[in-house]
């Protein structure tokens, strides 16, 4: 990827170096409707139940967020690069989104990037390393441990910049549904494991997509390989490439995101055309 021409986020919540939140107070996802559109859209990227993510009691929120500054290290970290390459990719997605959304009368707003390590506090619940990178739509934050990235090349098989980069999009792409509606109008479809939640992340995939393609035409970012990188990171974290892993087999009925042909294909449609209005997953006869 060329990244030279992506301008790096302000809108960063640097919660590294921090050690989680110890003795601090600890957000519990709120009850009511959103809870159960927070609890789909916590699902992992790759497929671990989202109720690892939600701590407390579900009724009520203890406290005030802690405030975290900057990185609490003090100095320059391993992950810096990751953290780098991250600002570039979510701040093209606040130069590119904005002027799509118009097309549909929605005002832009942009996502908080909140990076971490290991366990921290969130507007949905507690969010843990384990669980992949999220969208919050309780906080509009997406949250992300830096060495995910890591996991994704060695254990995922999806090394490479843009397959990092698809991972982010997706959850931007979240945001997206977020500030389109499409989480409240399908809030009671997604609080089953089907239906309405592989919709909405295959959605999210294609939204991805989307700003693949308008990023590539502003800023020239692809290079050769980088399309198959981030093919390659869709394919890795498809409901049945993750089930028969860990299980040998694969069950259709849990599935919460999709296949991997699923997901390669939604990415793959966004790419192609950069059309918000191909993205429509919900009415599509075919997934």
């Amino acid at each position: 990827m060329r990244l030279d021409d992506l301008r790096e986020t302000e809108n960063v919540d640097d919660r590294r170096g921090r050690g989680g939140f110890g003795m601090g107070p600890r957000v519990a996802m709120g009850g009511g409707g959103l809870g159960l559109v927070a609890v789909i859209v916590l699902s992992l990227l790759f497929g671990v139940d989202p109720g690892q993510l939600l701590g407390g009691d579900p009724g009520a929120v203890q406290g005030d967020s802690p405030v975290y500054g900057p990185s609490g290290g003090g100095g320059p970290r391993a992950d810096d690069a990751a953290y780098d390459f991250s600002r570039r990719i979510v701040g093209s997605a606040e130069d590119i989104w904005p002027a799509l959304l118009q097309q549909q009368g929605v005002r832009f707003q942009s996502a908080t990037f909140t990076v971490y390590d290991a366990v921290t506090p969130t507007g949905c619940g507690t969010g843990q390393a384990a669980a992949g990178p999220f969208y919050c739509p309780a906080d509009a934050h997406i949250y992300l441990d830096l060495s995910f990235f890591n996991e994704l090349g060695t254990r995922f098989g999806a090394p490479g910049d843009f397959a990092r980069a698809y991972v982010i999009a997706h959850e931007y792409g979240h945001h997206i549904q977020n500030l389109m509606g499409t989480m409240d109008s399908h809030r009671a479809g997604m609080a089953g494991a089907t239906g309405d939640s592989v919709r909405t992340e295959l959605q999210a995939d294609c939204y991805a997509g989307v700003w693949a393609y308008h990023a590539n035409q502003r800023f020239n970012m692809l290079e050769a390989g980088d399309v198959e990188e981030g093919l390659a990171a869709a394919s890795a974290v498809g409901d049945d490439t993750l089930q028969k892993e860990a299980r040998g087999y694969a069950v259709p009925d849990s599935f919460t995101h999709g296949t991997s042909t699923q997901r390669m294909r939604w990415f793959r449609r966004g790419l192609d055309g950069g059309q918000m209005a191909a993205c429509d997953t919900f009415s599509a006869g075919r997934l």
